[in-house]
């Protein structure tokens, strides 16, 4: 054990040797891999701050269901069970909203009362509002269509309306933006390793007589290998943390315009940093990329020079 950390402790400090020794070229490529996952970085963070606000949004989905107009008034109030039975969720809330409560709520908004008070009899019917407590996020309220479809079915029920629509919409477009994510990360991660690809290379190529050398003194291909291998890690690593850095200096100017924005909407909506281990499993992510960039490279070329 003790030899193995010598030899990764030897592998790191000649990787850094390398590097004091060039210091401009490492930083530029570190400024290079940072822009190219700073976007997928900040697409994680605004997703992470969209996620629990749409969960919030799509807590308890509604079904106005209008009855008949020539429907008695106490069929219209048994039919309270029967609607449960096609709910099938006891925590569901079944109101049942007489014609003239839902007239009185009308009167008292205001400008309608003079409206209403010129149509003579009420016009509107008996009513249930169906508040299910089954749906906890935006994927379960799409199955809200079909209970609304088997409430249509019972018998004295005039029309139903369905309130889930910009749930789903809005479930289907964090689906989008996720899928999006995805392929821009793939994408700018091939970029990454395409980066490190060539870094490495260029690295192999300055240091040709050194790794010959070595190789006639007896070294092993993996003794050799390995410094390039923390080079690789490293520059993935370096270049994460300027990238997570430039997005927390964005969210600052962004929160300032979201501020203004959401106070149109009595709302204090505003965008926060990843949490600690998601920022450490990005930097992870950040420096594997650089260390497959590395053993891509460090395999092709140094097969060469065999």
């Amino acid at each position: 054990m003790k030899s193995w950390f010598r030899q990764h402790g030897f592998a790191l400090g000649a990787a850094l040797i390398h590097l004091r020794k060039a210091p401009g070229s490492f930083l530029f490529n570190i400024f290079v891999v940072a822009i190219a996952l700073a976007l997928p970085f900040a697409g994680v963070t605004l997703l992470d701050n969209v996620r629990p606000m749409s969960a919030q949004m799509s807590v308890d989905p509604e079904l106005s269901l209008f009855l008949k107009p020539d429907l008695p008034r106490e069929q219209a109030a048994a039919m309270a069970p029967a609607l449960r039975r096609v709910l099938d969720d006891a925590k569901a809330k079944v109101i049942f909203v007489p014609r003239e409560q839902a007239l009185d709520a009308l009167k008292n908004k205001n400008g309608l009362a003079d409206v209403l008070s010129t149509l003579g009899d009420n016009p509107l019917p008996d009513s249930y509002v169906l508040k299910l407590d089954a749906f906890r996020n935006a994927a379960d309220a799409g199955r809200i269509d079909a209970v609304a479809a088997q409430l249509r079915a019972l018998p004295g029920v005039d029309t139903v309306q369905v309130d889930s629509a910009w749930v789903k919409r809005l479930a289907a477009l964090l689906g989008v933006l996720r899928l999006a994510l995805l392929l821009l990360a793939v994408t700018l991660g091939t970029v990454v390793i395409a980066v490190v690809f060539n870094t490495i290379r260029l690295q192999v190529m300055t240091q040709r007589d050194e790794i010959s050398v070595s190789k006639l003194i007896g070294a092993t291909d993996t003794f050799i290998h390995r410094p390039f291998y923390y080079t690789g890690a490293l520059l993935g690593l370096c270049a994460g943390a300027v990238a997570l850095g430039a997005v927390a200096l964005a969210l600052q100017p962004l929160n300032t315009a979201i501020a203004e924005f959401a106070r149109l909407y009595a709302s204090e909506f505003q965008l926060t940093p990843l949490e600690p281990l998601a920022m450490a499993g990005l930097l992870a992510l950040s420096a594997g990329l650089g260390l497959v960039g590395a053993m891509l490279s460090v395999q092709r070329h140094l097969a060469r020079l065999n």
